[in-house]
């Protein structure tokens, strides 16, 4: 018997084959749109995933303005930010960040979704949110995918 036929490949930096695709997040509920796509960023979906690399695709979302929350956790949901110093706790409403910057919306909810160490930091580089239905990322010839509605 060959037990060289049964060994496992992992992948590395150099084998993972990136690509770019674009998510449109239009009347997407937020919290199911993004566990999509944190898996595709961290690379789950291929069979080549390997958990310690960097082996998912650029993601590109656009249309970030038109995500959606269900039930009034838009206005009754509270999210919190400290900046590390006494009294800098600050409080917001996933409307009062929607009106400021819909982007960070859909980018505090990806984020958090990831690993919290330096490979989740590396993977969210690969993450491009745009409000509009435009994106600046045409030379990469980015694949269209849709998600289940």
């Amino acid at each position: 018997m060959n037990t060289l036929s049964y060994k496992t490949i992992s992948a590395n930096k150099a084998t993972v084959k990136k690509e770019w695709v674009v998510i449109d997040a239009t009347n997407a509920v937020l919290g199911r749109f993004s566990s999509e796509v944190a898996s595709i960023l961290r690379g789950k979906n291929k069979a080549s995933y390997t958990p310690h690399v960097d082996c998912g695709d650029h993601v590109i979302v656009i249309n970030a303005d038109k995500v959606r929350m269900t039930g009034k956790k838009m206005t009754d949901r509270v999210l919190f930010f400290y900046s590390g110093y006494p009294g800098g706790q600050k409080e917001v409403t996933p409307a009062q960040m929607m009106a400021k910057d819909p982007t960070r919306m859909v980018e505090h909810a990806v984020k958090g979704m990831l690993p919290k160490n330096r490979l989740g930091r590396e993977i969210f580089r690969n993450l491009h949110v745009y409000s509009g239905n435009e994106h600046p990322h045409e030379a990469q010839m980015p694949k269209i995918i849709e998600l289940q509605k």
